[in-house]
C-alpha cells in the first residue's frame, strides 16, 4: 500500500520545521525581554541575563521535546500526568536559573523572596506551558492529518477494489457464445468469417483490458467497444440484430465507467433479439443536457415484463451497473428502466457531464425527460 503524503508545505520536513519554530520562537522571546527591559530603563546590563535566560529556556525545551516525543504515543492518562510533572519541574529549574542570572549579572546580591520568587516561577511556567501546548497541538494536528489521509487512501483503495470486483462480475456469456460460434465456423471451414470474428473478439478484449486499468472511458471509446461487441454478435444473429447509434458530437469526449453499457446491450440481445425470429432493433442514444450526460438504450423486444427480476437489480447484469454507478457517482445519477412504445424496453442513464477538459463550455439548459429515446 502506498504511504500517505502526510505533512505538505512547511511541515513536509518535520525536523526542519521544528528547528525553525524553535529558533524563531526563542529569538522572539529574547527580543521581547530585551526590548521590555530597555523600555523600562533597565539599561544594557539587562540584555546579558536576558540572553542567558533565553538560552536556558531553549535548552530546557529541547529536553522537553525529547520527552514529549515519547509521551505523545502513550495512553492519555500517562501522557498528561507525566507532562504536568515535567512541566512543573522544568519551570522550577527555569526560574532558579533565571533568578541566578538576574542576581549575578544585573543586580548582584539580590535574593527574591515570597511573591517575587513565586512570580518568577509563574512567569516561567506560563512560557513553558505555552511552548508545551504548541508542541502537542502541532504534533497532534500532524498525527490527525496523517490518519485522515491514510483513511482516505484506504477508502480510495477499497473503492477501486470494489469497482474492480464489479467489473469482474460482467456477464461472460457472450465470450462463450463467441467461442462456440468460432468453433462452428471452423468446423464448417468458413475460415474467413472465423478469422474476422477472432479479430473482433481480440480487439474487444484488448479494450476491456485497457479500460480495466484506466477505469474510465470516453463516450467515443465506449461506442467503438460496443460496435466491436455488436459485430461479434451479428456474426451469430446476422440480419436479426439491427443497431443504430445516435450520439451527439459534443459528448464524444465525455467520460463514463468503461464497459458500463455492454451488459445493457447484452440483455437487449438476450431478451429482445434471441427469442424473436424477426430479431429486434437496438438504438444507442447519447447527448448532453445542461451539465448532464444522458444515455438511452432502447430495443423493440417484448418490453419490461419479459425481463426477469434478477436482471433488474438482484443479479449480475443490470444490478452490476447500479453498483458501479453508485460507486462512481454516489446519489448523483439516475438509472431507470421503462417500457418503450409501441413495444420494447428503454434504459436511461443520467450522470454528470465530465471530460478531461474542465474549461469546456456548458450548453444551454435542456429539461431531462424521464425516459427519452424511442425506436
Amino acid at each position: 500500500m502506498a504511504e500517505p503524503r502526510v505533512a505538505q508545505g512547511f511541515f513536509r520536513d518535520k525536523n526542519r520545521a521544528f528547528w525553525i519554530l524553535q529558533g524563531g520562537g526563542w529569538v522572539a522571546y529574547l527580543m521581547l525581554r530585551a526590548l521590555s527591559g530597555l523600555a523600562n530603563s533597565m539599561g544594557l546590563a539587562f540584555v546579558l541575563p536576558a540572553i542567558i535566560v533565553t538560552a536556558t529556556g531553549f535548552s530546557i525545551t529541547l529536553l522537553l521535546s525529547a520527552a514529549y516525543r515519547r509521551l505523545i504515543a502513550m495512553k492519555p492518562v500517562w501522557t498528561w500526568t507525566i507532562t504536568a510533572l515535567l512541566l512543573m519541574s522544568a519551570s522550577a529549574l527555569f526560574s532558579v536559573l533565571e533568578v541566578w542570572a538576574h542576581a549575578t549579572f544585573y543586580q548582584p546580591g539580590w535574593k527574591p523572596q515570597g511573591v517575587q520568587f513565586l512570580g518568577a516561577i509563574l512567569l516561567d511556567f506560563s512560557v513553558l506551558g505555552a511552548w508545551t501546548g504548541l508542541y502537542y497541538g502541532i504534533n497532534y494536528y500532524l498525527l490527525l492529518a496523517e490518519q485522515s489521509e491514510r483513511m482516505l487512501l484506504m477508502a480510495t483503495q477499497a473503492n477501486s477494489a470494489q469497482l474492480a470486483m464489479l467489473r469482474y462480475q460482467l456477464n461472460p456469456h457472450f465470450l462463450f457464445n463467441t467461442l462456440n460460434s468460432i468453433s462452428t465456423l471452423v468446423l464448417l471451414k468458413q475460415t474467413e468469417r472465423a478469422n474476422a470474428m477472432l479479430s473482433r473478439l481480440a480487439s474487444f478484449l484488448r479494450y476491456s483490458l485497457v479500460g480495466e486499468r484506466e477505469g474510465l472511458a470516453t463516450v467515443a471509446q465506449e461506442a467503438e467497444a460496443l460496435k466491436l461487441y455488436l459485430d461479434i454478435e451479428r456474426t451469430r444473429f446476422e440480419s436479426r440484430l439491427r443497431t443504430r447509434f445516435d450520439i451527439a458530437p459534443d459528448v464524444m469526449e465525455a467520460r463514463l465507467p468503461s464497459l458500463l453499457l455492454q451488459p445493457i446491450i447484452e440483455n437487449a440481445i438476450k431478451y429482445a433479439v434471441t427469442p424473436s425470429e424477426d430479431g429486434a432493433d437496438i438504438l444507442i442514444d447519447a447527448r448532453r443536457m445542461s451539465d448532464r450526460l444522458v444515455i438511452t438504450i432502447a430495443d423493440t423486444g417484448p418490453g419490461l415484463g419479459a425481463v426477469p427480476a434478477e436482471a433488474g437489480g438482484t443479479g449480475v447484469g443490470l444490478g452490476n451497473i447500479r453498483e458501479r454507478l453508485a460507486q462512481s457517482y454516489g446519489a448523483d445519477h439516475r438509472f431507470e428502466l421503462a417500457d418503450n412504445e409501441p413495444h420494447g424496453l428503454i434504459v436511461l442513464i443520467d450522470i454528470p457531464y465530465q471530460t478531461d477538459n474542465p474549461a469546456q463550455p456548458v450548453a444551454n439548459a435542456v429539461a431531462v425527460p424521464a425516459l427519452a429515446a424511442q425506436v
